[in-house]
Order: structure tokens, then sequence, then C-alpha cells
């Protein structure tokens, strides 16, 4: 199995080789860093990392907002650290995909667990939108089905269960997927006689 590759960004150096040290020792890659937000986003796109870990406030752009855009446009989670605890931090990160929320100072038995809990968030995020994905496809196939079928029925007079009976034989005559046909229908390539 691949190892996580994490981006660091932190503008403070010491904190970020402290931060790199304790993910190597625990098998993780660190696959980039960057002291500001905008090198920050650059490198997302550029290395498309597992996990960003990534400091609130930092220089040319704020961590929480790079964290939006890098969760909004790339499907990255983000865990954030910061020195702040204030509940409007908090609720702004909620709006983002922020998968953790870390107060310095940071320990290694704090770390590692946000890490896991975050990248384990991130994979069930991940799952789930492949089974909306294949859902909603479901129900265009469906919606298809459903249009062919009335329009059969509407040329040429039939009960639905007609209609779909139709549908469904040519579909097994030709060898052809019912969603197929039914497509073929609604553009007008097969005649109302399915």
């Amino acid at each position: 199995m691949n190892k996580p590759r994490i981006l660091l960004a932190e503008d403070e150096s010491i904190l970020r080789m402290d931060l790199r040290e304790m993910l190597k020792e625990s098998g993780y890659v660190v696959a980039g860093e960057a002291g500001d937000g905008d090198k920050a986003l650059e490198l997302a796109h550029t290395i498309r990392p597992d996990l960003v870990i990534m400091d609130i406030k930092m220089p040319k752009m704020n961590g929480l907002k790079a964290a939006r855009i890098i969760s909004r446009s790339l499907g990255i989670p983000v865990l954030l650290l910061t020195a702040y605890s204030q509940k409007d931090f908090i609720e702004e990160a909620k709006q983002s995909f922020v998968t953790g929320y870390l107060v310095k100072p940071i320990r290694k038995s704090q770390l590692i667990p946000a890490v896991e809990v975050s990248l384990g968030q991130a994979r069930r995020i991940h799952d789930l939108q492949g089974e909306i994905s294949g859902l909603e496809a479901k129900l265009e196939t469906r919606k298809r089905v459903e249009r062919a079928k009335g329009k059969l029925m509407e040329q040429n007079g039939w009960s639905e269960e007609e209609a779909y009976h139709a549908l469904r034989c040519e579909s097994m005559e030709k060898r052809v997927p019912i969603e197929e046909l039914s497509r073929r229908i609604l553009g007008g390539d097969v005649k109302g006689s399915a």
C-alpha cells in the first residue's frame, strides 16, 4: 500500500521541520512544503497530496482561504493548525473540507491520530461521492427509460406494461442495453414500435 503523501504549509520553518520529522517517523511521505498560502495552493495543484496540513495564519493568503480553494477545486482534505482556538476560526473551518483542527503547540501524540482521522474521513467522503455519482447515473437511466416508455405509449396507444414489454423484447432481440435503446427512441433513431 502506498504511504499517504502530505503537503505541509506552515510559515514557521522550525515548526514545519518538527512536523516533517514527526510525520516521517510515523511512515508518511512529506511530498511538499510551503511557507505561505499561495505556495501551498500552487503545490497542492502540482503534487496532488492525500492531505494538506496547513496553518491558519500565513503570509500572502491565509490558511482558511487556501483550504477552501484546495478542498473545493481539488477535493483534498485539510488539517488546520493554529495558535488560535477562537470560535470564528472554527466556524469558518467548518465551511471548508477541513477534516481536523489542532491548536499549537502540537505533539506527535495529537498529530498522528488527527492525520489518520483526516485521511479516513477523506476516504469515506470520496467513497460516498462515488456512490452518489453512481446513484445519479442510475436515476438518469431510469428517467430515460421512463421517457422512452412514455413516447412508445403515446405513439402506439399502448399501456405502460405493453410499452415496457416491447422495449424489453427489442432490447433482448437486438442485444442492445435497454438504456441505449431508450436513448435511440428518444433521439428518433428508432421508430415508435421499439
